[in-house]
């Protein structure tokens, strides 16, 4: 029998998209200092969501090996636990740990993502590396690895999500973080220009997972492991790859059964700028609300107003929010609201929380709270309406707003003023205001896994930019061991 090998790329040359991914993953030399210091704040930011998501149960139920018992000796330490994990079920448990609450970072474009899933497959692949090459005597991959990997797969996922739409084709944003990941990891484990190709490849041939399970009538709990899966996912084609499985050189053009054809609607998927190191410096961080995004600025709108209405909500006659089109199309729910999946993604339920309690964190999702009569009767007076010059500069590239306001009508004519927040605390244009108050938040989310020396002690280390950059990535998950 002969023997399968990868298509003669001398005669068959792979779909430039691949390449250009491929390239930047193995070749890019990021020079950008603020990149870096976001990619910070972005670990620390993911790791805090992953702490306080093991509060959850639902989540927890969802952690260690697949076989219950299963150690693998040396593979991946899984922050804030005590299972070690083959690479592959690491990256799941990571990156559903840190996408569990919808509240680490997020990038809003054509597509909308989390590029922060990124850093299950990272995180894993770097953990694992870095023991193997310890017992082998060679010197372990240090942070500096993965916040150089990071800043690549934002880049890769945000980049691919300026200009190419998956949600209009029905299908999921994971998508893009499986290509990230898959790139950066590939790379992580020594592949060479062409493996990574051939892993890539393997990763759109995958395709994605439908939107369904985030919208109406299906709306539920896989979204927040579908990022875990798509990372998991990336790491095994990785591994497959550096064993010599081949790729497939026009996984994206080939006519009829290439994904261009079967799943983008025959349409062309395009870059809207060349890769380096943009998407890092622009990422929006969810700095005090466990909130879809495109509600954060909403959710600060009705913190506001808070104070003077809360005595008044009987009151109220009608709300009207003003919102742009890519909320409307996503968060828009009217009527019954099903479980927490379900109301973290509807933009009436988490104004309304934020009306009458001035706060919303992540256990104001759960039925406790869900149950309070006066946010159904909140919502059922919400008029949602676009706001065309919203909608416009949210996709501006200089500005990249994500603008709501709010004003409340009384039943006696009397309303308050309309409050208007175009841009969150975690835009880049408010960068300097948000940093203290991630730190916070990182604190607070380490308190609920770790006793208090412990915590200052990793965050001493997580503020100091050149001692974090050197230390050994198998040192730094060992501080996160419970």
């Amino acid at each position: 029998m002969s023997q399968i090998t990868s298509p003669n790329t001398d005669t068959q040359s792979f779909d430039s998209l691949i390449k250009e991914i491929a390239e930047y993953a193995v070749n890019y030399k990021v020079n950008s200092s603020e990149a870096y210091d976001t990619a910070k704040y972005v670990l620390i930011d993911s790791l805090g969501c992953a702490m306080l998501a093991l509060r959850f149960p639902e989540c927890t139920k969802h952690l260690g090996p697949i076989v219950p018992g299963t150690n693998v000796e040396n593979g991946v330490r899984v922050p804030g636990t005590q299972f070690v994990l083959d690479p592959v079920q690491g990256a799941f448990n990571i990156g559903t740990m840190i996408r569990w609450l919808d509240y680490n970072d997020t990038w809003l474009a054509q597509e909308w993502g989390h590029p922060s899933d990124n850093l299950g497959a990272i995180l894993a692949v770097a953990d694992y590396m870095s023991r193997q090459r310890v017992i082998e005597g060679r010197e372990p991959l240090v942070m500096k690895d993965v916040l150089t990997a990071s800043i690549k797969a934002h880049e890769i996922q945000g980049v691919l999500a300026l200009d190419n739409s998956l949600n209009r084709v029905g299908l999921d944003h994971v998508l893009y973080v499986k290509v990230a990941s898959t790139a950066v990891a590939a790379a992580m484990l020594g592949g060479h220009l062409e493996e990574v190709m051939n892993a890539v490849s393997n990763a759109w041939i995958d395709n994605a997972s439908l939107r369904t399970y985030r919208h109406f009538p299906n709306t539920g709990s896989r979204k927040s492991w579908a990022a875990g899966d798509a990372t998991s996912r990336a790491v095994w084609l990785s591994l497959m790859a550096k064993k010599g499985e081949m790729g497939y050189a026009t996984a994206l053009t080939a006519d009829k059964w290439g994904f261009q054809d079967v799943l983008f609607k025959g349409e062309q998927l395009t870059l809207a700028r060349p890769f380096d190191s943009y998407v890092m410096e622009q990422v929006l961080f969810k700095v005090s609300f466990p909130a879809e995004f495109h509600a954060q600025t909403a959710v600060e709108c009705a913190v506001k107003l808070h104070h003077d209405i809360k005595d008044r909500l009987e009151d109220i006659d009608k709300i009207t929010i003003n919102t742009h089109e890519a909320a409307i199309r996503i968060i828009d729910k009217k009527g019954p609201l099903k479980n927490p999946a379900d109301r973290d993604h509807c933009l009436q339920y988490m104004t309304a929380i934020g009306l009458i309690y001035g706060d919303l964190i992540a256990e104001h999702y759960e039925e406790e709270f869900a149950v309070d009569p006066r946010i159904d009767l909140l919502r059922e007076k919400m008029i949602v309406e676009e706001n065309e010059q919203y909608s416009v500069d949210y996709l501006d590239a200089d500005k990249r707003s994500i603008a709501n306001a709010i004003q409340i009508h009384f039943k006696d004519g009397s309303k308050t003023d309309k409050v208007e927040v175009e841009y969150p605390i975690g835009h880049r244009k408010r960068r300097a205001e948000a940093k203290p108050k991630l730190l916070e938040k990182f604190e607070n989310n380490l308190g609920t896994r770790f006793p208090a020396k412990k915590v200052e002690k990793i965050v001493e280390l997580c503020m100091d930019q050149k001692k974090l950059e050197e230390t050994a990535v198998h040192d730094f998950m060992k501080l996160f061991i419970i």
